[in-house]
């Protein structure tokens, strides 16, 4: 019950965010192919994103991606808050009654390498749907992919199921350190909140204020990671299946760095708000009133 629990909050947030996902995966894109000379700036900002998508590719086009999404959120997000909420339960993340900043960071990492290798099939496809679009606006390798089983089937026949784990390099340290970030800041804010006495014992509030606390906190850490992750997830590659623009995480970052400065690894970082804010927000209040509502019901 952990597990679907977890895995149901991050889908009902997915439903809400997603287009935020789509906006932030083009702008990741955006300049990753400035020195062959075909750079060109399509998406100005996040607003101005979402316009353009929406003008060109339609509203559809702004919930590109969104069942390997619903799919993605469900098992990496099932696995990963499922497996906290059972070290949590055991008592592993207290210290004297108190919650342990590090014991709470160790168990989100733990949780988030879990969710992430289970998760990066989906993923890569996700990734690879959010990028398509109308060649006036394509940023990014554009894969011909029909649909979520269309996408499996064909990285599957070319290579084969290692194909399908391209790109968890990159996958296994952005989930790990977002999941620990979010779910170390999560716990301690809840607790301090409560103390703090600022809203009634059990109000919804306090989770929705902690979930608000850790939302700025995971963006910060993760959104050089995600940089990575999108790219290396959506690189063309050649018949054997290696990268044709990256060697791996290390390389995706030092030449992401190289080229595009600091900046470039934060690039998208309104988007990444928007998309990871709120659903950092939606899916860790979604699932601590479900844990609430079982324990009640149970």
């Amino acid at each position: 019950m952990d597990f679907i629990l977890g895995g149901g909050a991050a889908c009902g947030a997915c439903l809400f965010t997603n287009p935020l996902e789509v906006v932030k995966t083009r702008m990741q894109l955006q300049g990753e192919l400035r020195s062959r000379g075909t750079y060109q700036v399509y998406y100005r900002n996040v607003f101005h994103a979402f316009y353009t998508i929406g003008k060109v590719d339609g509203l559809t086009g702004l919930q590109k991606g969104l069942v390997p999404g619903l799919f993605y959120q469900f098992v990496m997000n099932g696995v990963r808050l499922g497996s906290y909420a059972i070290i949590e339960s055991a008592g592993h993340i207290h210290t004297d009654g108190r919650v342990s900043a590090l014991k709470t960071t160790v168990a989100g990492a733990l949780a988030g390498v879990v969710g992430a290798v289970m998760g990066s099939p989906v993923y890569l496809v996700k990734t690879h749907l959010q990028s398509q679009s109308t060649s006036s606006i394509a940023v990014g390798h554009q894969y011909k992919h029909e649909g979520m089983i269309h996408a499996l089937k064909a990285i599957y026949r070319q290579h084969g199921v290692l194909g399908l784990w391209r790109g968890s390099s990159a996958a296994v340290p952005r989930v790990s350190v977002g999941s620990a970030t979010q779910l170390s800041t999560f716990s301690s804010s809840k607790e301090l909140v409560v103390d703090l006495q600022v809203f009634p014992e059990g109000s919804w509030l306090v989770a929705l204020s902690a979930g608000m606390i850790s939302s700025v906190v995971v963006v910060l850490a993760m959104t050089p990671f995600d940089v990575v992750s999108t790219r290396l997830y959506n690189q063309p590659v050649d018949l054997q299946g290696k990268g044709m623009l990256y060697n791996g995480f290390t390389d995706c970052f030092s030449k992401t760095l190289k080229k595009e400065g600091v900046t470039g690894l934060y690039k998208g970082l309104g988007a990444s708000y928007f998309r990871l804010g709120p659903h950092t927000i939606l899916s860790l209040f979604f699932w601590d009133q479900m844990r609430k509502l079982y324990q009640k019901f149970r």
